[in-house]
């Protein structure tokens, strides 16, 4: 099966730098729109049978244009969200935001049992994230277009892909937009098929002053995680 993973468009709370992670979220930027409109066209030539999204509304408008496009009908899936900020919920001070993302790191890293505080762990992250993506494999597509987080799509493509030479490591930005593509099953494994971290519809559609935590998963602005 070939699954499309890509994060959904720029969001006000992406640009205030708020870890936005609860239901429903906040809307998509006028950027954010353009992103979606964007992603649409550079994907016409990409065979998609079926397009899931995340309870979060920013998820839908990011694909709406796609689904349009195609006459294909949005499936919402439990599971899809992003990682749960907890206790610091649509906070954007220094030590929120080091510590959702040390969280993420921690995981990373192999402690999957860590818990986020007010939230879940890594094990119970990755347990909903696998069931979603089983219920679309078992669905039977060839091709399938998830719209989900970034924190979230980065933490699970970097725990279940075998290794690649190309992919690049966990904490370099997952822009709005950005798609990463796999091959295989939750059996056999993932393969990458390819990975850009930037808007798929054209760098032109980056926004270089967005705070953006969940995007970037790196809290020093030195390249690294923590």
């Amino acid at each position: 099966m070939r699954l499309l993973l890509m994060r959904h468009g720029q969001t006000h709370a992406n640009v205030s730098g708020e870890l936005d992670t609860a239901h429903p979220g906040v809307d998509l930027t006028d950027l954010g729109r353009a992103q979606a409109v964007a992603a649409s066209r550079a994907l016409a030539d990409e065979p998609i049978d079926a397009i899931y999204v995340s309870s979060r509304v920013r998820t839908h408008q990011t694909a709406a244009p796609t689904a349009e496009d195609r006459d294909i009908e949005l499936t919402q899936l439990d599971g899809l969200e992003e990682i749960q900020a907890g206790d610091f919920e649509m906070r954007k001070d220094h030590d929120a935001v080091a510590g959702y993302i040390g969280c993420v790191a921690t995981w990373l890293e192999g402690d999957l049992t860590h818990r986020m505080p007010g939230a879940e762990t890594g094990e119970e992250f990755l347990e909903r994230f696998d069931a979603a993506v089983r219920r679309i494999v078992d669905a039977g597509h060839d091709a399938a277009l998830i719209v989900s987080h970034g924190a979230a799509l980065r933490t699970w493509v970097s725990t279940r892909m075998e290794p690649h030479p190309d992919a690049p490591p966990a904490h370099q930005p997952l822009h709005n937009t950005a798609l990463i593509v796999l091959e295989g099953d939750l059996d056999a494994g993932w393969r990458m098929v390819s990975w850009q971290g930037h808007p798929v519809g054209g760098a032109y559609l980056e926004d270089a002053a967005a705070e953006d935590p969940t995007g970037d998963l790196d809290s020093d602005g030195d390249g690294e995680i923590g």
